[in-house]
């Protein structure tokens, strides 16, 4: 079998681990039974001979006890498990052996005893690992402990009383029923072979799962959440490119002023460090207000408000990010002034609101989730336009009345700029200023993707 990838692997130890606290409380339960069966049921004991049940049950209750503990303690090893399944077996061998001398009664007596269902029992308790090897050993071990009574009856036994092909013979006597006795091992040995196949195959299933859950896990990082469970959830013939939604959205721009000249000016450890710190900041904001960043544009980032979740406040959402954007560049600009930093950061945002097309772009090798309409680029022209203005903040009249329809309510008295000439757009246009520029921002040459 591949070998796993570490985390994968740890996970499914982890797995086992947990099942092997199972297995040993499963015997325990299986010793409080028997200890309940002997000490309060009438029993068929022999007169002749010693009674090995009592001893063999208090021994394996203490062995169980210690294996549990070592359960809980992570410490049972995979030389503890296979000593474990060895005294299981050997264990419940030689009980059934015991009874021939307890009755007085030629070994193949045993043979009959309906206790040998017992090993099905301990080779089901394997199956609740992962590992189909523990399994496998114990079914192997039950068929050669019952081969030994079989040949220990037949060939070492003085008091044999030979084999017969009479059913009625065997089950009123002491003689042996060789087909009987092959039926027995070819039961164990296929009940193992079956129980080991269906092991194998969840197991499979199991490794796949996890993968899945890590890959989503891992896509989530790179992604939203919902676009990573979004593609989870799809078949591998939905995630076609040119397949798309329309659905009204807003489009948040947020760009670091001058941030090409700053980066020249720091170490690459620091200029990423700084980023680091920025887009994580920058993140928590959008997310608290429902939005998912659609792409980082180096220190620019392009966020989404009911792309990929339909919501019915989408523009009211955007613009509560943008100035929440402000608040949280103002504490990260603290922070760095309480660290002795002398590093203070200036954004810019745009907001624009609108239909747009959501859906899946790319090649057969490589796709990608974006957003493609007008909202997109405007908040884009807007970002532009915010350096023209003096701004560090920009969006539409229509995009706030909107915004104000679903519940928005505006901080502070906003700026409204009439017909103004905006690059890239053929017409003129009502702006909204959202926060004014400091005036030594003006001349700092920068666009919204720099």
């Amino acid at each position: 079998m591949k070998a796993l990838p570490p985390g994968l692997k740890r996970r499914i130890d982890e797995l086992d681990e947990r099942a092997e606290i199972r297995i040993g409380w499963a015997q325990l339960a299986l010793i409080v039974f028997f200890g309940s069966a002997y000490a309060f049921l009438p029993r068929a004991e022999g007169s002749a001979g010693f009674n090995f049940v009592p001893y063999a049950l208090a021994a394996y209750a203490v062995f169980t006890v210690l294996r549990l503990g070592l359960a809980y303690r992570r410490r049972l090893g995979t030389w503890l498990i296979v000593a474990s399944i060895i005294f299981d077996v050997a264990l419940l061998t030689a009980i059934i052996f015991s009874y021939h001398v307890q009755y007085d009664e030629p070994a193949a007596f045993v043979l009959k005893s309906p206790t040998v269902l017992y090993f099905f029992l301990f080779i089901a308790l394997r199956a609740l690992r992962f590992d189909p090897t523990f399994l496998i050993l114990t079914g192997a071990l039950a068929v050669a402990s019952w081969v030994s009574l079989v040949i220990y009856a037949i060939y070492f036994d003085p008091d044999f009383a030979g084999i017969t092909r009479n059913y009625v013979e065997y089950t009123n006597g002491s003689k042996v029923l060789v087909g009987a006795e092959l039926d027995k091992i070819i039961v164990i040995s296929a009940t193992t072979f079956l129980l080991a196949y269906v092991l194998m195959r969840s197991r499979a299933l199991l490794v796949s799962a996890v993968r899945d859950h890590v890959i989503a896990g891992n896509l989530s990082r790179f992604f939203a959440p919902e676009i990573a469970r979004n593609v989870g959830e799809q078949e591998p013939t939905e995630l076609v490119s040119g397949v798309a939604t329309t659905r009204d959205i807003a489009a948040l721009f947020i760009d670091i002023r001058g941030f090409t000249a700053l980066a020249e000016a720091m170490r690459p450890s620091d200029v990423m460090a700084l980023l680091t710190g920025y887009q994580s900041a920058m993140a928590t904001v959008i997310g608290r207000f429902n939005g998912h960043i659609d792409k980082y544009l180096g220190d620019g980032i392009l966020a989404t408000f009911g792309a990929v979740d339909v919501s019915p406040c989408y523009a009211a959402d955007a613009l509560h990010a943008a100035f929440g954007v402000y608040a949280a560049v103002d504490a990260l600009n603290e922070e760095m002034a309480r660290e002795g930093r002398a590093v203070r950061l200036r954004v810019g945002c745009a907001v624009a609101a609108g239909s747009a097309l959501v859906g899946v772009v790319g090649g057969a090798e490589r796709l990608e989730h974006t957003v493609i309409g007008v909202p997109v680029n405007l908040a884009a022209k807007l970002e532009d336009a915010n350096r023209v203005e003096g701004t560090a903040g920009l969006t539409t009249r229509s995009t706030l009345k909107l915004a104000k329809r679903q519940g928005f309510v505006t901080p502070q008295r906003l700026e409204l700029r009439r017909k103004r000439q905006v690059a890239g757009l053929s017409g003129r246009v009502d702006l909204i200023v959202l926060k004014s520029a400091p005036a030594s921002t003006e001349t700092v040459p920068t666009t919204a993707l720099s």
